[in-house]
């Protein structure tokens, strides 16, 4: 376990106060659970990005590929 000092914007903080106080859960906890959140998010965008980026490559490989064959079948 790690212990971290943040900085909060105050209305974040007052919000997520009376959040923890109506749903009766440790600061620290929430705090974790919502890190932990927001991480699998940028995760899925991250591995988004990367997938469209190898699919434009496979894209323009398989275009080229294409225009290999068809250049093939005109030679025939």
């Amino acid at each position: 376990m790690k212990t971290v000092s943040l900085k909060i914007d105050d209305s974040i903080f007052g919000e997520t106060e009376n959040i923890l106080a109506r749903i009766k859960k440790p600061r620290n906890r929430y705090i974790n659970e919502a890190i932990d959140y927001y991480n699998r998010i940028q995760k899925r965008q991250i591995l988004e990005k990367q997938l469209k980026r190898d699919s434009d490559l496979v894209k323009n490989e398989s275009l080229s590929v294409l225009k290999d064959f068809e250049r093939v079948d005109y030679v025939d």
